[in-house]
């Protein structure tokens, strides 16, 4: 019983559940997710405008966390997927119990050589505080997004953004990439 309370305890604070915020309302953000920019793994600066009529899943990741076996099925996710619209693009945070302390090389070569991650990985960058990364704000500020306010609650949580760049979804950090959850909201729509 004891147990049980400490790992419903834990779930809540670290938001391990896999509840979502799910679907929300469209709602034009007072800022474009497209004027957004960030550097690559490489230090290469990609505007967020290339994603323009793409659906996007943004994901904090980390190399030494519990839920980094999540990139494997992002990967599938982005494999499945790509073809048909949907983008996931990877930035790597060391905000959280300093799960990811390497450089945008090891973290590189990590991805690579553990998970053969062909998606977008952007440099690594601060998803909460002060320093917060501009895609972070716009993420968790109703004021930039236009939909709500959120916290990044642990590596791996997940942010959906529609075709138009708006926010439509956020996934706690324990939600798998490949639930129904997901997936449903990513499906091409069916033409009758």
């Amino acid at each position: 019983m004891r147990k049980l309370a400490l790992i419903s305890l834990f779930s809540s604070l670290f938001g391990c559940s896999s509840r979502a915020q799910n679907p929300l309302p469209p709602v034009d953000p007072p800022q474009s997710f497209y004027s957004l920019k960030a550097a690559d793994i490489t230090g290469q600066e990609v505007g967020m405008d290339q994603f323009k009529g793409h659906k996007v899943l943004v994901v904090n990741t980390a190399s030494n966390c519990g839920n980094t076996p999540q990139y494997a099925k992002l990967e599938e996710l982005h494999k499945r997927y790509a073809a048909t619209g949907l983008m996931v693009v990877g930035f790597p945070s060391n905000d959280f119990l300093r799960q990811e302390p390497g450089s945008n090389a090891d973290i590189a070569k990590f991805c690579e050589e553990k998970y053969s991650i062909t998606f977008p990985m952007m440099g690594k960058v601060e998803v909460k505080g002060k320093a917060m990364h501009p895609v972070y704000a716009w993420l968790t500020q109703k004021a930039n997004n236009g939909a709500l306010d959120s916290k990044v609650k642990l590596n791996f949580q997940k942010y959906l953004i529609d075709e138009q760049g708006r926010l439509v979804a956020v996934f706690d950090p324990g939600t798998d990439p490949l639930s129904e959850e997901i997936i449903s909201l990513i499906r091409p729509e069916t033409k009758p």
